[in-house]
Parts: structure tokens; sequence; C-alpha cells
């Protein structure tokens, strides 16, 4: 295991891609970072894994933003006690997928579809490649970490 200098756990590809399994199981969204003229957008969306890829469903102006570009793509969970899932042995952790946007068939998803949340989510389904995928897991501080007393 490797602590970055900040004291997260830095997690191996297979442990980044069970995480982003488990999140799509359990229905957390995602946040998809979108490369703009201006600045950077990031929208919260739902999602579904499909091989190496994040799948997710949205509507025709935010498809030409993404369509045949680098997106970035994460997910996070922190367990405070209070989840309805009864709590994690995961704990707090963050999965960050970056890679190429392109459009897939519908046909051709089979059953692989993403559940949104909002009232119109839209027609498209985009895969999110997974070129670049990296994650932490938080880890609280110790008893003598966190005090500036």
């Amino acid at each position: 295991m490797w602590i970055d200098e900040r004291g997260s756990e830095v997690l191996d590809l297979p442990e980044c891609r069970r995480l982003l399994a488990l999140g799509a199981k359990r229905h957390h969204h995602g946040h998809l970072g979108v490369p703009t003229d201006s600045a950077p957008l990031v929208l919260p969306v739902d999602y579904v894994v499909h091989d190496s890829e994040v799948v997710i469903q949205i509507g025709e102006r935010l498809f030409d933003k993404v369509n045949g570009r680098i997106v970035a793509f994460q997910v996070d969970y922190s367990f405070d006690g209070l989840a309805r899932d009864g709590g994690s042995p995961e704990g707090r952790w963050s999965v960050l997928l970056r890679g190429l946007a392109s459009e897939i068939d519908w046909p051709a998803a089979g059953s692989h579809f993403p559940e949104p949340r909002v009232a119109e989510p839209g027609h498209r389904l985009v895969g999110v490649r997974g070129d670049v995928v990296t994650g932490r897991r938080l880890r609280p501080p110790g008893p003598d970490e966190g005090n500036s007393d």
C-alpha cells in the first residue's frame, strides 16, 4: 500500500475499478468534468459501468460538448455513520477516470443503462473510456493529527 504526502492511500487500478462498479451498483452519482472554451464545467450524473467504461445518459447540448473529447468523471463516497446502506468497509474514497467520451449505440449497450434521477435526462448514451484511472482512500486523522492547539 502506498500513502501519498497528504496521508491518503493511493488505490491500484483493480481497486479503482471495483469501487467505480460498487458506486454504480449503489446508485451513487458521479461528476462529469467537461472542457469548455471559458472554464471547465462539472455536472452531477448517474452512471453505470460497462466493461472498462463509465456510461452516462445526457442531452443534446451536453452531448455536443463531450462527444469525441477528453473528459473527466469522478465518484466519491463518504461514510458518515448515517448511510442508508448501513455503512461500508471502504470508508471514504474517491476515484477519478479520464478518457475519451464517445456515443454508444442504444442496442449495443444491451442492458447497461444508467438510471437517471432527473426529470429530463436526455436521449444520448455516452461511454467515457478509462484511459487514466486513479483513486484515493481517505483516512481519518490520527489522535495527534488535525489539532493545531
